[in-house]
This record gives C-alpha cells, sequence and structure tokens, in this order.
C-alpha cells in the first residue's frame, strides 16, 4: 500500500492544535491544520464586539501561563509578531471596605503591601516563583511522571494537593486571605477540594516570576505568530473546514484533534475501542463563564487605589463568600453574586480603544448550561466595588454557556476549561492510561485541554501529544 504524502493532520487551531502543528513542523514533517471556523485561534481571538474601534479578546485575555509555557516560551514567536505587554499591577482584589489585595510582579513589593502577611506571603511564593521553569516543567504535562526536578516539584506538589481554604489559613487578614482564594478559584472547583490550592500558587508563583501579561493588539496575535511560524516551516492551515467523521480528513500517517473528548468520541465512531470511548462518554464538564464584553468611556470608576491600573480585577469579595458561591456553582444553583473575573488590557495596550472609550472584558462563573441571563448580575458585581459603572457604558455583547459552546465547540455547557478538574481528572484526564493523549486508534491523538496539563494558553497538551506522534511516526 502507498503511503500518504501528509505526515500529519490536526484538527483545530486553537493554541494546542497549533502548537501540536508546530511541533510536527519543527520535527520536519508535513502538517495540515484544519479550522472550522472563519479565523485560527480558537479561544485566543480578538473581535470588535461592542462599538467600532474598541477591540475585546474573543475568550482569552491574560497570559501567564502563554508566558510561562517551557513550549511557547521556546519559540521564535516575537519574530511573527507576538509582543507582550505588562500593566503596573498584575491583580488587584478589591473589597467592599475600600481596600484591595494587590499582587504585582515584585514579591517585595507584594509583600509589601499585605501588612501583617507580607512575610507569610513570602515563604507560600517566593521559593517557588523563584523555581517556576522548573515546576513548570514538571507540572504542565501528565501529573503522574517522574519529575525533572523532584526536590522543588515535591515541595511544590505537597502543598499544591491541599484544599485551598486550608492553604488559605496561613493567612490573618481579609486581603491575603480573598486574593489567594480568588486566584485559586481558577480551577473551577470548590476551594474545600484537594488541590485547588495548587492551582492558586502555580499561577501566583507565574506573576512573581514573569507576570501575567497581556498580547499586544489582543490575543488573537498569539495564534497569528504561531500561524506565521507555522506557515514559515511549511505548515498548511486551511479555514471553514468541518471535520464530522475520519472519513472527512484526508490521508494522512498521523491525526491530532484539538477538539472536546465527547467531538471526537462523535467524529471517530465505531473506530474507537470501546473502552476509549466509554471513558470519552463519562468525561465531566466543570461549571460554564457568563461572558460580558462592554465598552465603557473613560473606564471603569473603581474605588480603591489600585484597580485602576490594575490588568486582571478579581469580583468575589472575602475568602467566605466565595468559598460559599463557587460550592453554590459548582452545585448547579446560581448566587445571587457569582465570583467575577475582569480584565483591563487596555491600560497596557491603548490601541484596543477608541478615543475614552476602553474595551472592558469580564465572566462569571456560573452552572454548566445555565439558561439564564447573567448580564444584571456581572454588572451589580461591578458596581459593588465602583459605583456609577452603569453609566459609563456605552456597548456591551453578551455570551452565555450556550452561545460560548455554539462558537467553540470544545466550551461544553460553557465551559471554557476544557473538563471538570477535581481531583480524579486532574489525575487521570481525559481517561486512565500510561500515554493519556492516544485514543487506542493507531496514530490518533487528542491534543486539547481535555488532556494534561488542562485549560489554559500554553499549548502543552499540543506540545505533549505531538510528542508521542512524532515518535510513532518516527517508529512506523
Amino acid at each position: 500500500m502507498t503511503k500518504p504524502d501528509l505526515d500529519a493532520v490536526v484538527v483545530g487551531s486553537g493554541p494546542n492544535g497549533l502548537a501540536a502543528a508546530l511541533t510536527l513542523a519543527q520535527a520536519g514533517r508535513s502538517v495540515l491544520v484544519l479550522e472550522s471556523a472563519d479565523t485560527v485561534g480558537g479561544g485566543a481571538r480578538s473581535a470588535e464586539l461592542t462599538v467600532p474601534g474598541v477591540r475585546h479578546d474573543v475568550c482569552s485575555a491574560v497570559h501567564p501561563f502563554g508566558f510561562g509555557s517551557p513550549y511557547l516560551s521556546s519559540l521564535p514567536l516575537a519574530e511573527h509578531g507576538l509582543e507582550w505587554r505588562w500593566t503596573e499591577v498584575d491583580l488587584s482584589h478589591p473589597l467592599d471596605d475600600g481596600t484591595a489585595g494587590v499582587l504585582r510582579r515584585s514579591l517585595d513589593e507584594t509583600v509589601a503591601g499585605l501588612g501583617a502577611d507580607g512575610e507569610a506571603w513570602r515563604r507560600s511564593f517566593g521559593g517557588f516563583s523563584e523555581h517556576f521553569s522548573a515546576i513548570a516543567e514538571d507540572f504542565f504535562g501528565p501529573i503522574l511522571h517522574v519529575p525533572s526536578h523532584p526536590v522543588i516539584t515535591g515541595k511544590f506538589g505537597l502543598r499544591a494537593m491541599l484544599p485551598a481554604t486550608r492553604f488559605a489559613s496561613r493567612f490573618s487578614t481579609d486581603r491575603a486571605r480573598a486574593m489567594f482564594a480568588s486566584v485559586a478559584v481558577h480551577s473551577y472547583t470548590p476551594l474545600s477540594f484537594p488541590s485547588t490550592a495548587g492551582v492558586g500558587a502555580l499561577f501566583i508563583a507565574a506573576a512573581h516570576s514573569g507576570g501575567w501579561p497581556i498580547a499586544a493588539g489582543g490575543s488573537q496575535s498569539i495564534a497569528a505568530a504561531m500561524t506565521g511560524l507555522l506557515t514559515s516551516l511549511g505548515g498548511r492551515i486551511e479555514t471553514g473546514a468541518n471535520v464530522a467523521s475520519l472519513a472527512d480528513l484526508p490521508p494522512s500517517r498521523v491525526r491530532l484533534f484539538d477538539t472536546s473528548a465527547r467531538a471526537l468520541a462523535s467524529i471517530a465512531g465505531d473506530a474507537l475501542p470501546a473502552r476509549t470511548r466509554r471513558a470519552y462518554d463519562r468525561f465531566r464538564y466543570g461549571p460554564a463563564a457568563f461572558k460580558v464584553d462592554l465598552a465603557v468611556e473613560g473606564g471603569i470608576p473603581w474605588r480603591d487605589e489600585a484597580s485602576p491600573r490594575a490588568g486582571t480585577v478579581h469580583l468575589g469579595g472575602t475568602l467566605e463568600e466565595i468559598v460559599a458561591t463557587e460550592a453554590a456553582v459548582y452545585a448547579g444553583t446560581m448566587p445571587e453574586r457569582p465570583f467575577v473575573l475582569l480584565a483591563q488590557q487596555y491600560l497596557a495596550d491603548p490601541s484596543r480603544s477608541a478615543g475614552n472609550v476602553h474595551p472592558i472584558w469580564a465572566y462569571a462563573h456560573v452552572p454548566n448550561g445555565y439558561p439564564h441571563d447573567a448580564t444584571d448580575a456581572v454588572i451589580d458585581q461591578i458596581e459593588r466595588f465602583a459605583p456609577g459603572t452603569r453609566d459609563r457604558i456605552v456597548g456591551r455583547h453578551v455570551m452565555g454557556p450556550s452561545a460560548l459552546e455554539s462558537m467553540n465547540a470544545n466550551y461544553v455547557g460553557g465551559d471554557i476549561a476544557g473538563g471538570a478538574n477535581d481531583l480524579r481528572q486532574l489525575l487521570f484526564r481525559p481517561r486512565v492510561a500510561l500515554n493519556p493523549y492516544a485514543t487506542g486508534i493507531p496514530g490518533t491523538y487528542l491534543c486539547s485541554a481535555a488532556t494534561p496539563p488542562g485549560g489554559g494558553v500554553h499549548g502543552m497538551c499540543g506540545h505533549h501529544a505531538a510528542r508521542h506522534a512524532v515518535r510513532y511516526l518516527e517508529r512506523s
């Protein structure tokens, strides 16, 4: 039988799909990327969603793991137009009394601002931030493996396995406790669950190592730079290419899918081994996002001093409030005051604004598949810490869970994290297997956020899956 001329087909052009294609192209393999949308990027896209000239990030917005990714940071993306920028304050967490927890790239400045909890913060995160690249190398992949840096990884792992509620007990002030909790909720799981401390610690270590930067021109710039590099290496991309079954793919030696586990099960059909199909069918999805993009004249009138200078603002109140809110959402109940993540990328990238009208990116945590309108709940949370915001809104664009899934089929039920992050799926994602990227079909791999290390614009899921694909090609 004649071998196909094409080495690899990658389905999906999100950061993981592009990372997979780049890994294969760097190995000298011919690659074709198929994307069903009209533009590449998946969650890394930008558009004028509200008023002309105001540019919003469609999904991903702030990129500590994009900047700190072991793979993406190794690529010459700056040569293809990617420029990272930083705001003066990485994160602000305002409280009702007008104060705020403030996270900066500088560990010393963060410690100084936390008062009585400053030294506890240094002891908790100082060593990890110094060794963030080593920790990232070991944790940005399958959890169950022989670590390359066993000492620092072991120390981090012992703390990472704790519930965030227990980890936060080392802090005495509302500012430090609430700020840590607000970072830990990126896990999308109740903060009483084991391993939620690890999510918070990893994000904070990334902040003190390299900061929480944004991409100049919008998150689309990340996908554009990866696309430019891929093209320079001979890779090809076709947009508007819908893949409903394996028969829709051109002949190739390997196939990689930057799709949800559910989508791959549908595409592969009976070609999937029964054990893999059962695992993909059982794969659990977490809470959803309800996204609200605003065009705000003059910016948001924050009450505290730090938030007007912060690239990211977390709105959720005290640790106790955040714990209760996240538990409710995970249980399927919509809270009156949902946790809201907000970004002000224009502070570092004024090109996104139109005169004095600025883009505000925000989303709330809501139950998976939440069918109702949460716009007022999101804006109410902003108003809580910035009275008068409503009067400044001149445009808005809303996407609930169903709209997010319609835009990107990987966001099942509005879950932008690619699957529930409970302990079982952190250890065995998307199934119990020595190679979590393998599907059981020879030469076919899953490379999306449904695989380790999970959600985020870091490209590591695609990179790891593609390394397995390269080894398969070398053997065949």
